[in-house]
């Protein structure tokens, strides 16, 4: 049994720097011995300065609170005594220590010495799928009692028993991976290293779990055999009492809606037919159990499988939830599997050979141990539950797996070889658009003998085959392929390749001088190509914004530099190949370490040949006319932000194509809440390519489910056209102000231009009107992925979120979450933007409208998805706030307003937009629930 004795500490302070006056005003000590907690100690501080506006939001610890409390001063010295031979524990170290530590020493006290634990390290550590690792968000997860955060001693107490739930789980690793993980948990900047030495301890002699399988060495949780029996078919309920009763097993209190019957008797005469179909259903109407119910009885009756096909693959994640959902309210199995792409699985030969390399940095360590932990644990091997930082997402790309070919003791533990087999004993596969247009590709198509198709967000499907067929020169990431192999003073892996040639006396200097003669004329002729491409083209770089976009032009891509590029990159390779030649003959003589440097040098030759491909298609080939390539890139960070894109026009061919498989053979539902725009109802389908036979069905929402939307065109907003950039940002911000303030918070606003963005969430910052009470997060300004933005946003009780193109949609939150939605601009696309721009030429070169017939109907299908984000259930509402003056001024603006559902449309000044939320929320705008405040 363990004889530590663990300190588990927080703070609560005024700020963040003891240094400029901020001080401690409530500290929490939990202390454990013996897997228990012992005692606790809490004191109130007096901090000798007002608590902070923000501080006091953030603790709910008042002035009031800490009145009569002494400074710390008065007890200094009764903390450092408790703490003295603690290991000191606390969730981020960083902070708790470096602050107590010059408190102490301020107070005249000798710092604190012994071990740390930080809790957050910990938790990604051993909870690798966590979706973040805040103490609220842990708690969350793992039902951990907190009953108030950013309290020091409610704080304390969580953190203490996560430590305690930890060490628990520790204790149930496999051997295996305790002793591979205590290797490498000395490379951690805590000392979580006692942790696994006391597990070790705890599991010596004891016999793994027969629960794990080894792999080379390393446990994965063993997969479960699947089962080839299907449950009873059920019949499918044709009449509408029928229907009730399915929906009251899913919940008592459903009732079947119109749109929704209508759907499941839709689809499921498409897939009993074998007709294509194509239907629009708003928010509301129970889209994905409309389509999933019929899907499922069908599957069941055919024994064959249905095929659910949606945008991304976290709206994968999302469609295989709600099976689970439908699973459990019906008491019935549902064999699903999701297919992803193979690069969202992980490779397990590539992992275990990595481990053998000895130069890993810390956060290739702190992946590794998540990666161990998470092998005991997925049933998947899909990369994306894996919760890593930025340097470890590049450890993870590196793992990703590139090719079905693997070794023979692999071949069992291969993650997606058991996803490829378990498609053929489920009921419902659940993929994403871009795996669905490239399975025909596949030596052999997965999506094939099926008993319907069914393809959500459908109008997305056009963007998601432009972009599987996308092509993408990045220079970051070109140099770092290049960087792997040579170039670096300290490139450990040529390193190992020379250390192997030494040891078997391979006369390897000249060899590594031709390399290094080579790999330099390679480097230089790369070098003038970028410098070519960057000074290419200045007429096009906009002077209102360091990004620019421009076309790469015919005359460009015929400077022979781009040839002499390639000639030196293939000198390069061969020289590449032949260094490392003379050791590929001796594998059974080369030690592990030695095999993956080998491995590792093979695999980077051929990435080189990779890009030797893409260059020759992107550089030297003469681009279709269907195809257009263009160059991307921002003067703050040249040559890193270059990027050269090469897509086809539209995917319609792209997806004819794969369509083809199915029609005839197989129903197929093609759905969406937005499939029209305004008058041009078949603007998504004929983006796709669809025939017009294609019957389109389009459906209301429930009667007065936007009742409690409310659209406000502010009237006296300047006019975007007649005002400069700098004069429209300023009035935008201080829109954003004034209705964040009378709102109290939860606001979305819509932009199209980054820049614009930045510019007006830098103007809001500068004018200090919200920085005491409100979070302003801002998309490529606030750090994390959209999903974690918006996570931020939902957390928050007062917010503005600042978005652009991606959170236009494909965004729920809740109406307690989000009062208003704030459009900038009306959403047309950029007429400069390459696709849009190549796209309306060849409209023109057809005789058509490139407005009327692509700018517009675009524009209304994201101005509807914008106003989608206010109102997800019938007892919400909120404001659609329109500042762009267009849709009043320009004859195109009812366009937009005709498309949206009804609901009321008013037109007021800034003055009287402020008055209508003020009004709505003292008043009640309906007896529904209240705008929140």
């Amino acid at each position: 049994m363990s004889t530590s004795k663990y300190a588990v500490v927080d703070l609560e302070t005024t700020g963040h720097s003891p240094s400029n006056g901020d001080r401690i005003i409530q500290i929490a000590i939990v202390f454990i011995e013996n897997h228990k907690i012992i005692d606790t100690y809490m004191r109130y501080v007096h901090p000798q300065r007002p608590i902070p506006p923000f501080i006091h939001q953030l603790t709910s610890i008042g002035d009031e609170d800490v009145k009569d409390a002494a400074p710390f001063e008065k007890i200094a010295e009764e903390v450092a005594d408790l703490l003295a031979g603690c290991i000191f524990v606390a969730h981020n170290t960083d902070f708790d220590v470096s602050f107590l530590q010059k408190e102490l020493v301020r107070c005249g006290v000798s710092k604190w010495h012994g071990k740390t634990i930080d809790t957050v390290e910990l938790a990604k550590i051993m909870y690798p799928t966590l979706p973040g690792y805040r103490l609220q968000d842990i708690a969350e997860s793992l039902n951990i009692s907190l009953k108030q955060a950013h309290r020091a001693d409610d704080d304390a107490e969580a953190t203490a028993l996560f430590l305690l739930q930890a060490i628990e789980k520790i204790k149930t690793l496999p051997k295996e991976t305790l002793n591979r993980m205590h290797e490498r948990s000395f490379a951690m900047k805590s000392d979580v290293s006692t942790l696994f030495y006391e597990a070790l301890k705890h599991v010596r002699g004891k016999e793994t779990s027969s629960d794990y399988a080894l792999f080379r060495g390393i446990p994965y949780l063993k997969s479960k055999p699947t089962t080839t029996s299907w449950p009873k078919p059920i019949e499918f309920p044709a009449d509408d009492l029928a229907k009730d009763q399915v929906m009251q097993k899913i919940h008592p209190s459903y009732h079947v809606r119109e749109g929704q019957a209508q759907l499941m008797d839709l689809t499921w005469q498409a897939f009993v037919e074998k007709k294509q179909i194509a239907v629009e259903i708003p928010t509301g109407a129970g889209k994905t159990i409309g389509y999933l119910v019929p899907a499922l009885i069908r599957a069941y009756e055919t024994k064959q499988p249905v095929v659910i096909s949606t945008y991304t693959n976290h709206l994968v994640d999302t469609l295989a939830e709600e099976v689970q959902k439908l699973e459990k309210a019906l008491q019935m199995t549902i064999p699903t599997t999701v297919v992803k792409g193979m690069a969202n699985y992980i490779s397990f030969g590539k992992f275990e050979e990595l481990l053998h390399f000895n130069d890993e940095v810390y956060d290739d360590s702190i992946t590794i141990m998540q990666l161990l932990v998470w092998l005991t644990e997925t049933t998947t091997g899909d990369l994306d539950e894996v919760n890593v930082s930025g340097g470890g997402q590049l450890f993870i790309d590196r793992i990703r797996k590139r090719s079905m070919r693997v070794k023979k003791d692999e071949r069992v533990a291969d993650f997606y070889t058991h996803t490829l087999n378990n498609c053929q004993q489920s009921m419902v596969l659940l993929t994403n658009h871009s795996m669905l247009v490239n399975d025909q590709q596949r030596y052999d198509p997965l999506f094939h003998s099926i008993s319907g198709l069914v393809i959500d967000e459908a109008h997305q499907m056009n963007q998601a085959a432009i972009r599987t067929h996308q092509q993408v020169f990045s220079y970051t990431k070109w140099k770092y392929v290049m960087s792997q192999l040579n170039g670096l003073s300290s490139c450990q892996l040529l390193f190992d390749i020379q250390d192997i040639l030494k040891r078997f006396r391979f006369n390897h200097e000249l060899s590594t001088e031709r390399l290094q003669h080579s790999f330099n004329e390679f480097m230089l002729a790369f070098d003038e190509s970028m410098l070519v491409l960057m000074n290419s083209n200045s007429n096009y770089d906009n002077k209102q914004s360091t990004r620019t976009v421009k076309p790469l032009s015919k005359r460009l891509r015929s400077n022979e530099i781009f040839d002499k590029v390639l000639r030196k990159m293939n000198e390069y390779i061969g020289v590449t190949e032949n260094y490392a030649m003379p050791i590929q003959n001796l594998p059974n003589e080369l030690t592990l370490h030695e095999q993956a440097a080998l491995n590792e040098w093979l695999y980077w030759v051929n990435e080189m040949k990779i890009k030797a491909g893409e260059w020759i298609e992107l550089f030297l080939e003469q681009p279709k006319s269907s195809t257009t390539i263009w160059m991307e890139k921002d003067s703050r960070s040249l040559p890193g932000s270059l990027q050269i894109k090469k897509s086809p026009i539209n995917g319609s061919e792209v997806i004819r194509d794969f369509m083809d498989t199915f029609v005839g053979e197989a129903g197929v539902v093609w759905t969406s809440g937005t499939l029209t725009a305004g008058q041009q109802d078949r603007f998504v389908l004929d983006q796709a390519g669809l025939p017009s036979s294609v019957p389109l069905y389009t459906f209301d929402a429930p009667a007065n489910f936007y009742e409690g939307a409310h659209t406000m065109i502010v009237e006296d907003m300047p006019d975007i056209q007649q005002v400069s950039n700098e004069e429209y940002i300023e009035a935008v911000a201080d829109a954003l102000i004034q209705t964040a303030v009378a709102i109290e918070g939860r606001v979305f606003a819509l932009f199209l231009s980054h820049d614009m963005l930045k510019k007006t969430h830098q103007a809001v910052i500068d004018s200090e009107s919200l920085q005491e009470d409100y979070m302003l997060i801002a998309q490529g300004v606030s750090s994390g992925s959209r999903h974690k933005l918006l996570k931020t946003f939902k957390q928050q009780k007062k917010a503005v979120l600042f978005g652009t193109t991606s959170f236009w949609e494909g965004v729920d939150v809740p109406s307690e979450q989000l009062s208003a939605v704030v459009v900038v601009r009306l959403p047309f696309t950029s007429p400069e933007e390459p696709l849009f721009k190549a796209r309306s030429e060849a409209l023109v070169a057809e005789r058509k409208n490139a407005f009327i017939d692509l700018a517009l109907p675009e524009a209304i299908l994201r101005f509807r998805q914008g106003f989608g984000r206010l109102i997800r259930s019938s007892d919400e509402q909120g404001f659609f706030i329109i500042l762009d003056r267009r849709i009043d001024t320009k004859s195109y603006g009812t366009s937009f307003l005709q498309a949206l559902p009804k609901s009321s449309v008013k037109k007021v000044s800034l003055e009287g937009l402020v008055k209508e939320i003020e009004n709505c929320y003292n008043d009640g705008c309906t007896n529904r629930k209240q705008v929140r405040k």
